[in-house]
């Protein structure tokens, strides 16, 4: 049984009252809340070996070592990949994105051809705009439908000999649409493109194996699954891996240095310079941990109980228009009450509260598709609780008789 009250605990920020009522923190698709467990792993790191790591002899060193590259070890079963090496420590999907992203500054020539979705972050736009910026490189768009999910059948028009890249988001995370990339990888694979997949609204939902997937490229964040922020990861393949240029050039990532020129480290240490976000390695490793704790097979089902039930009760809202009510989506909801605005309906529901997302959520061109400013978003997560969504409700009934 899954006992939501009982996980409540683990977080302490869940008890606390925000313009004196207590907490429903509905913004988990931008940033997941921290269980006591994984606080602790930081607070112990610099507690008892905080130390830089792989350089020094002494024993905080090599203890500091070790945790560092247990974490790497728990991303690896977690993902199902296949060698260590393979995973880059990163600052967040954002990081990962523009590392591969400027390493494709190598080999794109100009009128090459990089297809990404209509559905994408800025993450996942912005570094291969600045790509086709430096190399004469062409964006092209697989176009999304008013439903909220791709036009995926026309990705066969637009995979030709000049592409080079495919990026794709896993899911949206502005709608929660799960994007079928199984088929778009297969699609993109048999004309010889390869593919990154930006899967920081995935990971804290799906269990993602990556042997299975087959991505060329992968991402992820901590801090949206229960991790501290400023450390993710990027999975690549090591063929791929090996041929990409470094990011970055400092320290750790080399083998020898000299003024005529350097040689590069082995991977994972090629892409790794300068000193690593330790304590947020070892934390996204007490993350892990704790999610497969509880489970996935545990929480999923229950937060598709929580995005059903609030679906159903936010229908009898007259006036309300949800973007993207597809069945096959992780737990956010996103949608405008008649004329109101997204930002006075967030701001009269955080006086009473009640945490959401208004805006464009950094995914202006679905915005623009459905020619709407920004939207209101809730998105849940296996903490949150149906009492918390009828608090919702009643405050967005409140805001509505304020603001008409």
């Amino acid at each position: 049984m899954f006992d939501v009250h009982q996980i409540r605990k683990d977080f302490p920020i869940l008890s606390r009252l925000v313009n004196g009522n207590p907490l429903v923190y509905f913004d988990n698709a931008a940033t997941s809340q921290t269980p006591q467990q994984v606080i602790d792993s930081i607070v112990d790191y610099y507690h008892r070996y905080n130390s830089n790591i792989h350089r020094g002899v002494h024993s905080l060193s090599q203890q500091a070592t070790d945790a560092y590259e247990d974490a790497r070890k728990k991303v690896q079963a977690h993902f199902n990949i296949k060698k260590p090496e393979e995973i880059i420590f990163t600052s967040g999907t954002t990081h990962s994105i523009n590392l591969v992203a400027s390493g494709y500054a190598k080999t794109v020539k100009p009128g090459d051809h990089l297809l990404v979705s209509a559905m994408e972050h800025h993450s996942n736009i912005v570094p291969w705009q600045l790509l086709c910026q430096k190399t004469g490189a062409i964006l092209k768009v697989i176009p999304m439908n008013p439903e909220g999910s791709l036009e995926v059948e026309k990705i066969d028009t637009l995979l030709s000999p000049k592409t080079k890249v495919v990026f794709i988001g896993h899911v949206s995370n502005a709608i929660g649409t799960i994007q079928p990339i199984e088929y778009i990888i297969e699609k993109a694979h048999s004309h010889g493109v390869e593919v990154l997949v930006d899967g920081a609204q995935a990971a804290p939902h799906i269990q993602v194996d990556l042997q299975k997937l087959d991505a060329d490229y992968y991402t992820a964040s901590a801090h949206k699954m229960c991790g501290p922020t400023g450390i993710g990861i990027l999975f690549g393949k090591k063929e791929f891996l090996e041929e990409l240029p470094p990011y970055q050039g400092g320290g750790e990532m080399i083998s020898e240095v000299t003024f005529e020129k350097s040689s590069y480290a082995d991977l994972p240490h090629k892409f790794e310079a300068g000193t690593p976000n330790v304590a947020g390695a070892i934390a996204f490793g007490a993350a892990i941990d704790y999610l497969n704790n509880v489970g996935y097979e545990n929480f999923v089902p229950y937060e598709e109980e929580l995005l059903g039930y609030a679906s159903n009760v936010l229908r009898t809202i007259d006036g309300i228009t949800v973007y993207g009510d597809l069945i096959d989506k992780t737990p956010v909801i996103s949608f405008n009450i008649d004329q109101l605005h997204p930002y006075d309906i967030g701001s009269i529901l955080d006086q009473q509260g009640i945490a959401v997302r208004t805006g464009h959520h950094c995914a202006q061109p679905i915005m623009d598709f459905y020619h709407i400013p920004g939207t209101i978003r809730a998105s849940f997560s296996f903490y949150n609780t149906k009492q918390e969504i009828d608090r919702m409700f009643g405050a967005l009934k409140k805001a509505i008789k304020m603001l008409k």
